[in-house]
């Protein structure tokens, strides 16, 4: 198989943890006899910093050509007082819109070595499979107008969704359940928001196509309790894009290791991964850095982009037995484990892979 593989590193560790999950791939390349090419381009601060903008067209245009792509994480307190339209996070919104990413895959899972960092009790944690399917190019992030008004001192925000946009992600958070435990939450805010109450009815009509997923219906506050109080209770989560962004970043702490979790943005065409976690400007450069996330956010792209599951548990395998063997980066504490740095990380999942 030859694919061709744009990476965006991004800005602070994200230049540094995006070369680990190049080794790997690199080495599933040999392995099993794969060729994978490697373009960089910029995104975020460091595009701003060469270019002005924090996205340029010729990096979208590499994107669109690409059969996946790889990213960091960008931003950092340096940018924090430019104007909005040229923040780093400016150029993940513009991605996503340009390449028509509209389902953000966010799967959190706990690895048993990490529990007693959780911070929830280890007999609550245990056993949660997580699956939360979010709309990402809708909603409130995109609606316009939004402005301030009346010397500032009104301001406005617009929610705004098409309902074929929450046809195709309902469709998405369905097919997603239908392979897993085949239980389905979808959450919403009917009781307050008419587009929630379009969201609750178009659930409904599709759940008709799915007659083997359990369907329920979660008001966004529930949801979020209950993710705290009982998270095994959930399989696959579907939400628009503003309470899917809060109830992921829930989530992801929930394990105690929010440095581990990998996340795909998907398009009919085109898929981009890229770790959960932030930029982390304050470790940048130290060579300190949880390459994890970022290797197993590779995975996700061999297993949804290039549909090569073997390899992408192979991967997965190799995270896994590094964790269990003890090794284990400085965000992460294992008892009578070892810690060590980015790239002795990197070189312990390579030599279990």
């Amino acid at each position: 198989m030859d694919k061709n593989i744009v990476v965006l590193p991004g800005d602070g560790i994200g230049q540094e943890i995006i070369d680990s999950a190049i080794r790997v791939l690199t080495k599933v390349s040999e392995k099993y006899k794969h060729e994978f090419q490697f373009e960089h381009h910029d995104i975020g601060g460091t595009s701003y910093e060469k270019y002005g903008e924090p996205l340029t067209d010729e990096t979208i245009e590499a994107c669109l050509q690409s059969d996946a792509i790889l990213m960091g994480a960008i931003g950092g307190e340096k940018w924090d007082s430019l104007p909005t339209h040229l923040r780093p996070e400016q150029g993940l919104l513009k991605i996503r819109k340009a390449l028509n990413l509209f389902a953000n895959i966010r799967p959190i899972k706990g690895f048993a070595p990490l529990l007693h960092a959780s911070p929830l009790k280890e007999s609550v944690i245990k056993g949660s499979d997580i699956y939360i399917v979010r709309e990402l190019t809708g909603g409130l992030y995109f609606g316009t107008p939004r402005e301030r008004r009346d010397n500032g001192n009104l301001v406005v925000d617009t929610l705004l969704y098409h309902r074929s946009e929450i046809e195709r992600i309902v469709e998405k958070g369905f097919e997603s359940a239908q392979i897993r435990r085949k239980h389905l939450v979808s959450v919403d805010k009917a009781n307050v928001l008419e587009s929630s109450r379009l969201w609750r009815e178009i659930v409904n009509e599709k759940s008709k196509d799915y007659p083997d997923v359990k369907v329920e219906h979660m008001l966004v506050d529930s949801a979020a309790m209950k993710l705290i109080t009982e998270p095994t209770y959930f399989d696959v989560i579907v939400t628009e894009n503003l309470f899917g962004d809060i109830l992921s970043d829930e989530g992801s702490v929930l394990t105690g290791s929010i440095g581990m979790l990998p996340s795909a943005s998907l398009s009919p065409t085109i898929g981009l991964y890229e770790p959960v976690h932030g930029s982390a400007p304050d470790i940048a450069g130290k060579g300190i850095a949880n390459p994890l996330g970022m290797i197993l956010s590779a995975a996700m792209m061999l297993r949804y982009s290039f549909h090569l599951n073997e390899e992408a548990t192979a991967v997965e395998n190799a995270v896994e037995k590094s964790l269990e063997q003890g090794y284990h980066t400085a965000d992460l504490s294992i008892d009578g484990g070892k810690q060590v740095g980015t790239k002795e990380m990197t070189d312990i999942v390579l030599s279990n892979l």
